[in-house]
């Protein structure tokens, strides 16, 4: 993007700092040194749903019962400090220029990227209040990292749907019936879903049945962060 060469020219003509501790950055760091990013919590994490596990896990135990429909989620941590800030800031205070560097440090955690990678949609009615969709910005900023591509109009929210994480799972399901559409059938069989945080996964899960069935054979889910939704403990 035109954007990030700007912010990139800019930000190497001005002296350059780590924005935690202050430090002098090397030349391929962005906002962050990379000792205060190997500070950055990564706590072990069920490969399948994302949920914080005592280990790392290909399938926690509510995995094997009951699977999401993705087959592969990719993290960086729970949604806490830093990370949690960092996310705000992105969202709701137009630090939209922090998509990039997160992009690059949930792009290091991906062993086997997806060729194509799609953002989860936002209603226009949302997206015109807050004038970008940060799902969208992430995964340009992770398709860059990997060499994937962004396929930024893959998906389309067609309905404006209350926020999920307070309702039942029926209510969700109901909620997010036929909110989306598929603007394309030119998809490879491996894609992945980019998201800044995954709560109740059921906005993933319904985008991931919609591309299933649509011919692709894996769906993967690229986020920054999982919490868990309200009454809910990690695996």
């Amino acid at each position: 993007m035109d954007l990030y060469r700007l912010l990139g020219q800019l930000m190497a003509r001005t002296p350059r700092q780590c924005q935690l501790c202050q430090l002098p950055l090397g030349r391929e760091e962005l906002l962050w040194c990379r000792h205060c990013q190997a500070r950055f919590p990564r706590p072990p994490y069920c490969h399948r749903c994302g949920a914080t596990t005592p280990t790392p896990t290909s399938a926690c135990g509510r995995c094997l019962s009951d699977p999401p429909p993705w087959q592969q989620c990719y993290r960086l941590g729970e949604y806490h400090f830093p990370l949690n800030q960092l996310i705000h800031q992105l969202k709701f205070s137009g630090k939209f220029w922090l998509a990039e560097p997160l992009g690059q440090l949930l792009a290091r955690e991906i062993t086997v990227p997806a060729p194509v990678l799609i953002p989860v949609p936002m209603h226009r009615r949302r997206r015109l209040h807050r004038s970008f969709n940060q799902s969208t910005l992430l995964a340009q900023a992770v398709a860059r990292a990997l060499g994937s591509t962004c396929h930024g109009n893959a998906l389309r929210r067609v309905r404006h749907t209350p926020p999920q994480r307070a309702l039942s799972r029926r209510e969700r399901q109901q909620n997010l019936h036929q909110a989306f559409i598929l603007n394309t059938r030119a998809l490879p069989e491996h894609v992945a879903l980019v998201d800044d945080v995954i709560t109740t996964g059921s906005t993933l899960a319904e985008l991931t049945r919609l591309l299933l069935a649509h011919g692709c054979q894996q769906v993967d889910i690229y986020c920054l962060c999982y919490t868990p939704a309200p009454g809910q403990t990690s695996r």
